[in-house]
């Protein structure tokens, strides 16, 4: 079930809200005991034996809490702590990964290993990270064992199952046990219509509108076609904004519904496109994965406490493994690499800097213009291999990128050019007799491309716009300062969203428009879903 989908909106959606709320007035069990099986019922809505496999990761995951919990030595908890991880990564190995090893064995040795005949269970890859962490911090002490349907509800909670936000057990779990949230209460759900709404938006609006011509695009380099200079960077833009506002969106969708529940769930999305170095992307970019990252597995492998050299080791491995939880392909192996490298060079420019007597982290107006312009620049071609189904794709697509596939501008828009014309000229560029349909698409790829740049660098991102009612959860491990998440500064409190007539009637018109667009675009499914 989509969140996107009618029958999620008009059905699933108000049934269970009613009957939380309900049954929450008599019986604050019974209600998470509901919002569980409605949970479970949606993810097993996509295929019934997924939910056999999400049960059984619960079940162990939860007595193996419970032995970590207890009263056992230290070398015995490691001992348990171990078998407990390398249990969640075996399965999520063998679903995931299986396939991808022997896939790799056979072309590397010439052998041939029959595949393996897998499924990819929804969601594997967050529900297995969210219950390591768990077992993580029961073993730290930061988090103690509860009720066995409190974990559940942690682990299956539907607004962010599928696809994240990835959370702890102790931002949620506390949330539950206050009264409060069982009684309905009318302006949580307007603040989370709200904030589902804006997600919505972007996601059919946006993201699907554009779906159209990266499939097209990516479509035809994956057929041979080498695509010219301005082809392949309306592909690599067009990719670069389709996966934002489809994973953003998706976020901000579970976000709104969390609301409507009257639980709070972290940001996903800080203005990533707004970052002005490699290191304030990953602090803006799918937060709570990047977060996840760095406190189990970059700090543990020693952060940048043993030295340049090492730090810049434990970067390379903890993108690279980033990159490999993505998805099963070189391609996302090395979108991770480039990334690890990305970092290790922005990390030593830091040093640089600082031995000028620079401070990296407030560069000027005119530093922080340029580093913006340079970062997005490297973050669109690194997309181009996480989307590419081959590595010899995304090599055509960044030939293309720098001209060495040439430069083709339909005739029919090289004519209105003046004096540009004479210019791209010089620089080789030719203009073929094109159809009406693809000088159309030419010209509405570039201007859609400008104008979603324009979006993500200017307009407030949808926590900004809801900063008055407090829209997710602040902790410790997830530290979003809103006052630096745009260029432009903060948001005035009159523009600032606010719960009244309004804005209402405003909400009211962004919906007439996403059913509006739904009808002329086709619905997909979540890009994250693949991962």
């Amino acid at each position: 079930m989509l969140f996107n989908a009618p029958e999620f909106i008009f059905l699933f959606l108000p049934v269970t809200l009613f009957l939380f709320f309900v049954i929450g007035k008599i019986n604050h069990r019974l209600a998470v005991i509901l919002l569980i099986f409605a949970s479970l019922f949606f993810y097993s809505w996509w295929k019934l034996e997924y939910l056999l496999i999400i049960i059984l990761s619960i079940l162990f995951n939860y007595c193996w809490g419970k032995i970590l919990g207890g009263d056992v030595s230290r070398i015995e908890k490691q001992i348990y702590l171990i078998i407990g991880i390398a249990i969640n990564l075996g399965l999520l190995g063998y679903f995931k990964y299986s396939n991808f090893f022997l896939e790799s064995v056979n072309h590397w040795f010439n052998l041939s290993f029959p595949l393996q005949n897998l499924a990819l269970p929804l969601a594997i890859s967050f529900f297995t990270f969210q219950q390591v962490a768990y077992l993580i911090d029961i073993y730290s002490g930061e988090t103690k064992d509860s009720s066995f349907l409190n974990y559940t509800l942690f682990i299956c909670f539907f607004p962010q199952l599928i696809a994240g936000p990835i959370v702890h057990y102790r931002d949620i779990i506390p949330q539950l046990q206050k009264k409060e949230i069982y009684s309905f209460d009318l302006d949580d759900l307007a603040i989370g219509l709200s904030i589902f709404a804006f997600g919505l938006f972007k996601k059919v609006v946006i993201a699907d509108s554009l779906s159209v011509n990266v499939e097209i695009l990516f479509g035809n380099a994956e057929a041979g076609i080498n695509l010219t200079l301005f082809e392949a960077w309306g592909a690599a833009l067009a990719y670069t904004f389709q996966l934002y506002f489809d994973f953003s969106g998706y976020s901000d969708m579970a976000i709104g519904l969390a609301r409507m529940f009257r639980i709070k769930l972290p940001v996903n999305f800080n203005s990533p496109y707004q970052a002005f170095c490699i290191i304030d992307f990953w602090r803006r970019w799918h937060i709570t994965l990047s977060n996840f990252l760095r406190d189990y597995l970059y700090i543990p492998l020693g952060g940048n406490q043993q030295g340049k050299i090492r730090r810049d080791l434990n970067l390379l491995i903890t993108m690279l493994l980033g990159g490999l939880w993505h998805g099963a392909g070189w391609t996302f192996v090395l979108w991770g690499g480039l990334h690890g490298l990305y970092l290790i060079i922005n990390h030593w420019w830091h040093t640089f800097l600082q031995h000028l007597g620079y401070n990296p982290n407030s560069p000027n107006r005119f530093g922080k213009v340029m580093g913006v312009a340079i970062t997005f620049t490297l973050i669109v071609a690194s997309w181009v291999i996480f989307r590419a189904n081959s590595v010899q794709v995304a090599l055509s697509i960044w030939k293309g990128m720098v001209g060495l596939n040439g430069i083709m501008i339909p005739d029919k828009i090289a004519e209105r050019l003046g004096f540009f014309q004479y210019l791209l000229t010089a620089l080789g560029a030719n203009f073929p007799h094109c159809s009406e349909q693809y000088n159309y698409s030419f010209i509405t790829t570039f201007f859609l491309n400008i104008l979603l740049m324009l979006v993500v660098w200017f307009l407030p991102n949808t926590q900004r716009w809801m900063v008055n009612f407090q829209p997710f959860f602040k902790s410790e491990s997830n530290p979003i300062k809103l006052e630096s998440a745009s260029l432009i500064g903060q948001v005035t409190q009159r523009l600032a969203w606010q719960l009244n007539i309004g804005y209402g009637i405003v909400i009211g018109l962004i919906f007439f428009v996403i059913f509006k667009v739904s009808f002329a675009v086709p619905m997909t499914n979540f890009l994250y879903f693949n991962f």
